[in-house]
């Protein structure tokens, strides 16, 4: 099936009671047993499992093309599942612009335990004088967050076969509408599913899904079950809900992306845009050649420095100042200010999670905070 079809109908079963079209919500915690002790549904307890999970769980994987998916209550808890997995002692190459997020629960959290560098991924050679012994992971992010880079997943992925190294890439900004990181060579896709997946900024939620069911994959989801970073029966619905539109409201955000893209290239007011579709972004053909289309998201520097970045965050009427990203409503947010002391993020720079409002609407939004710098 196309991924349309794949999105409305392999996140769904028909209650065969009802025969309601739409799957209820499984609220139960607990699942009877048979007469012989076992569970004749293949339910036991909703933190092992539940029928809204398994059928979200089902659409991730075929989305991406795996094996099979874990579904998690964050996109941290993905993250963090995969980083539970790995040995303590273990080196992590992770890339220089990687989400504050996932960065911060390394440094914090898993500090003592794993070994990360972070690396400029684009430099494939900078990648080879990070590898030791000890590397048993290389994470990419691409498009990252907030500068919109690229990392060559094909490239990385050989490197790291040559050396038996898991490669998962975190593939929330692309989603598998546009972008296939298993088909490449990856072990692993993650996804802040609380993004576009969702789509309308009111569920929470992360996934992994593998490329195949090896020991590592058992491992991960052992942790998903044992630690019990799982979502509820109504946050998967809600998200098998939001996936049901996906493919087409990442075409509408691709589209509103690229033409803003273009008017802020071309202001004078904006020192710099970065957006993989633009032909002056530095992997703009790497992007091309794994990617098909460019996504949603973008950012750019305001000339003047961060007091007058805040004040084109201040001054936007159509876009609302906010945290996060893939919702149908349009997000303007100075990053600087909400990510740790050690971020490289520079200070006038603003991430835009391009809407699906009407892009005139947005490009004369824009035009005039703009002016009031």
């Amino acid at each position: 099936m196309k991924i349309e079809t794949i999105a409305i109908h392999a996140g769904n079963l028909t209650d065969q009671n009802s025969k309601a079209v739409i799957q209820p919500i499984t609220l139960s915690t607990t699942f009877e047993r048979g007469e012989d002790g076992g569970y004749p549904a293949g339910y036991m307890y909703t933190r092992a499992d539940n029928p809204n999970r398994k059928s979200l769980e089902n659409v991730l994987a075929e989305l991406e093309g795996g094996e099979d998916a874990c579904s998690f209550s964050s996109g941290n808890a993905a993250g963090g599942a995969v980083f539970q997995s790995l040995e303590p002692g273990s080196h992590i190459i992770a890339p220089d612009d990687m989400y504050h997020g996932l960065r911060t629960l390394l440094n914090q959290v898993f500090k003592g335990i794993l070994d990360v560098d972070y690396v400029e991924l684009a430099d494939i050679e900078a990648v080879k004088q990070a590898l030791r012994p000890q590397t048993k992971l290389i994470w990419i992010e691409t498009p990252s967050n907030p500068l919109l880079k690229i990392s060559d997943i094909k490239a990385l992925v050989q490197l790291a076969q040559q050396r038996n190294i898991m490669v998962c890439c975190d593939n929330t900004f692309a989603t598998p509408v546009l972008q296939r990181p298993l088909e490449l060579g990856a072990d692993l896709v993650m996804h802040s599913t609380t993004k576009y997946f969702g789509g309308h900024s009111d569920v929470l939620g992360g996934a992994l899904i593998t490329r195949k069911k090896d020991a590592a994959w058992e491992k991960i989801r052992s942790i998903q079950s044992l630690a019990g970073a799982v979502p509820s029966p109504f946050d998967c619905y809600l998200t098998v809900r939001g996936i049901k539109t996906l493919p087409y409201r990442m075409r509408g955000h691709v589209e509103n992306a690229g033409k803003l893209a273009k008017f802020l290239q071309n202001h004078p007011k904006v020192e710099a845009v970065f957006y993989p579709g633009l032909a002056s972004h530095p992997n703009h053909n790497i992007a091309a050649g794994q990617m098909s289309g460019f996504g949603g998201m973008l950012s750019f520097l305001v000339k003047g420095g961060a007091e007058s970045a805040r004040k084109v965050a201040n001054s936007v009427q159509v876009f609302t100042q906010a945290t996060s990203l893939g919702g149908v409503e349009s997000l303007v947010e100075h990053r600087f200010s909400v990510e740790p002391p050690d971020t490289k993020t520079p200070q006038n720079l603003l991430r835009v999670s391009v809407g699906l409002e009407n892009i005139e609407d947005l490009i004369e939004d824009l035009s005039q905070a703009l002016e009031k710098v």
